[in-house]
């Protein structure tokens, strides 16, 4: 039996709905193999998600020393894909020098590598050498699957060919989110009146949640009585977005529920008017389609990738320029104060989720590794 192994740095639940997707459509034609090197996320505070449908092997459960990270990390790789010995292999993190190694000596070895990227080349200000290199570490891999249009642009102009790049890495299990929300999505369940706005991200510069409150602080200007903004997430600028709504005399419309798990989150989805997310720098963001998974509606800046996979301003959320606080201000301003306008866009939401379901993901993973009783796809 063909097996196809898939390499993270730590499976969250959105890396096992990926992988049960995979299985439940393969129906035993091929065995898939998750390879984590480590046991808990350095980023991120899920827990430890669970493999039911898949083996997954953990090569280090309680984490490595930064000074012993790309020797050891190499060797284990190596060894790992060895043992599974795998006819392809889908790589995630390109950049890191043990990734390249293991991608380069499987492809040496007749394993066909291909790796799982998100990056657009208008996420941060880019360098001649710098993109000489990364064009230098993609070389190892025979296909790509990208998150969107911007992403595939990208590996184009790194120098990878656009029929080796398939489209559905960014994806979760809409059918998962829905259910852990226990309440039908927007505009049913909670009514229009008792709604809030929501934030969920960590509390790091790149996520300008500064800009996010200022915009909220705007909206309170506008509208009679202004809805609350509850903000969930964690991370080392607390103290000065605390500051910040206190400054601004917002200190009871803005809750900060802590760091949720999933579980909570989808509670907040079930009581939210829409999502905010005003990144400066968000190579997709997968809050958005957990929002519209639920019926919301998003409000996000263009700099996040999700904009052009997942959103069509007025349509099913809106889109403005990551500084641009006034303009998030009155896109609140007419979700708040229009219900019909927020049904409107909470349908497009539900029917817009698709998009960003684990389905994309089978269908890239598929598009590249062939029919599974023949080699992949790519020349």
């Amino acid at each position: 039996m063909k097996k196809i192994a898939f390499v993270w740095d730590n499976f969250g639940p959105m890396h096992i709905d990926r992988c049960d997707a995979l299985v439940h459509e393969w129906g035993g034609r091929a065995l898939l193999i998750g390879v984590e090197i480590f046991g808990k996320s350095e980023t991120y505070i899920w827990p430890s998600s669970k493999a039911r449908t898949f083996e997954k092997v953990t090569l280090f459960p309680n984490g490595l020393p930064l000074y012993q990270r790309q020797l050891r990390l190499t060797q284990s790789l190596v060894r790992a894909i060895s043992e599974i010995n795998p006819s392809a292999v889908f790589f995630c993190h390109y950049e890191l020098p043990a990734i390249w190694a293991a991608a380069a000596i499987s492809r040496m070895r007749g394993r066909h590598v291909f790796v799982m990227n998100n990056s657009r080349f208008e996420d941060k200000e880019r360098f001649r050498l710098r993109e000489l290199a990364k064009a230098l570490f993609l070389l190892p891999y025979e296909g790509a699957l990208v998150a969107g249009e911007g992403s595939r642009s990208y590996l184009e102009f790194l120098g990878m060919s656009q029929s080796r790049i398939a489209l559905g890495y960014n994806t979760v299990s809409v059918k998962r989110i829905q259910r852990l929300c226990e309440a039908p999505p927007a505009p049913e369940g909670a009514p229009f009146s008792d709604r809030h706005f929501s934030i969920i991200a960590r509390f790091v510069p790149k996520k300008n949640l500064a800009t996010a409150i200022e915009a909220y602080g705007e909206y309170v200007k506008l509208v009679p009585q202004p809805r609350a903004l509850h903000i969930a997430g964690y991370g080392p600028d607390e103290p000065a977005l605390r500051k910040l709504v206190s400054d601004l005399g917002l200190s009871h419309n803005v809750i900060f529920r802590g760091a949720l798990q999933i579980e909570g989150v989808s509670e907040m989805y079930s009581t939210t008017l829409a999502l905010i997310l005003t990144s400066i720098e968000e190579q997709f963001g997968n809050v958005v389609i957990e929002a519209q998974a639920t019926g919301l509606p998003v409000i996000i800046s263009d700099r996040c990738g999700a904009w052009e996979v997942m959103v069509q301003s007025g349509v099913n959320g809106f889109v403005a320029e990551s500084d641009n606080a006034p303009g998030y201000a009155y896109f609140m301003s007419l979700l708040s104060e229009d219900e019909g306008l927020w049904r409107a866009m909470a349908l497009a939401a539900r029917q817009s989720a698709r998009r960003g379901d684990v389905e994309r993901f089978v269908e890239g993973v598929n598009s590249l590794i062939g029919p599974l009783d023949s080699r992949p796809r790519v020349s």
